[in-house]
C-alpha cells in the first residue's frame, strides 16, 4: 500500500504547511492553529522571498516540532549550504529543474515538487527521486514555485511510492475536498491563506486547518 494511503484501521492526521511567511505574526498564528511546517520562499523572483538572515530570525520563533522548510528553485549548492547554515533545521524543498543528485547534494532531508500536467509520469518521478522524503504535487504554470492554480486531483495515480504532500491553490473552502479526495500524507497552502501576497490573513489560516481537521474527523468516523 502506498504511504499516501490511510490504513483501513489507524488513521492519519493530515500534516499543514504554510509556506511563503514574511512576518512575525504570521508565523506565530500559523503555529497557534496548528501548523506542522512554516515555508520560506529563497526564490529572489518571488514576492514573497526571505534572505537567510530573516528567515532564520522567523525559525528562532518555532517551537519543536514545527519544521521550517526552505524552497528553492535551481539554486547555486553554496546557497542552499548558506540556508543550512542560517537555518540548521531546515528542510529542503526543491521546485526548478533539479536532479537527484542536485537534491541530495546538500546532505538534507528534502521534497521534490512535481508539476502535474499532460506527460508527467507521476511513478516514475518519484522513483527517480526515491531519497526525497516526499512529493509536493503542484500545478503547471508558466515559471516556478508555484502559481496558486488547483490541478486536476484524479491525475495523481494510485501508489506513489512517496508520501504525497498536496498543493496547488488549496484554500480554506476546497482543502477539506482535496484530503478527502486526495488523501496526502500533507498539505500545502501559500497563496491560499493571503490578504496580499507574502501578507498572511489570520483568518484564512485558522479556517484553512480547521478545514483539514474536519477531513480527518469525517475520515476517521467514516472507518470507525
Amino acid at each position: 500500500m502506498s504511504e499516501r494511503q490511510r490504513s483501513t484501521t489507524m488513521p492519519q492526521r493530515t500534516r499543514i504547511k504554510i509556506c511563503g511567511l514574511t512576518r512575525e505574526q504570521d508565523v506565530d498564528v500559523a503555529v497557534d492553529c496548528g501548523a506542522d511546517a512554516i515555508g520560506f520562499v529563497f526564490y529572489a523572483r518571488s514576492p514573497r522571498a526571505v534572505g537567510f538572515e530573516r528567515a532564520a530570525a522567523l525559525a528562532r520563533r518555532l517551537p519543536p516540532f514545527v519544521t521550517p522548510v526552505g524552497l528553492f528553485v535551481n539554486a547555486e549548492l553554496f546557497e542552499v549550504e548558506a540556508a543550512c547554515r542560517a537555518v540548521p533545521n531546515l528542510v529542503l524543498q526543491f521546485h526548478g529543474d533539479e536532479t537527484p543528485e542536485a537534491c541530495e547534494a546538500a546532505g538534507r532531508p528534502y521534497l521534490r515538487a512535481a508539476r502535474m500536467g499532460p506527460g508527467l509520469d507521476l511513478l516514475d518521478f518519484a522513483a527517480r527521486f526515491s531519497g526525497a522524503r516526499a512529493v509536493l504535487l503542484d500545478a503547471l504554470v508558466e515559471g516556478y514555485g508555484g502559481g496558486g492554480k488547483v490541478f486536476d486531483w484524479s491525475l495523481i495515480p494510485p501508489n506513489v511510492p512517496a508520501p504525497v504532500v498536496l498543493s496547488g491553490g488549496l484554500n480554506p473552502a476546497n482543502v477539506t475536498d482535496g484530503v478527502l479526495q486526495v488523501r496526502p500524507w500533507a498539505v500545502d497552502v501559500s497563496s491560499g491563506v493571503e490578504s496580499a501576497k507574502g501578507i498572511k490573513d489570520a483568518d484564512a489560516i485558522r479556517r484553512f486547518c480547521e478545514a483539514v481537521r474536519e477531513a480527518d474527523a469525517r475520515i476517521a468516523s467514516s472507518i470507525a
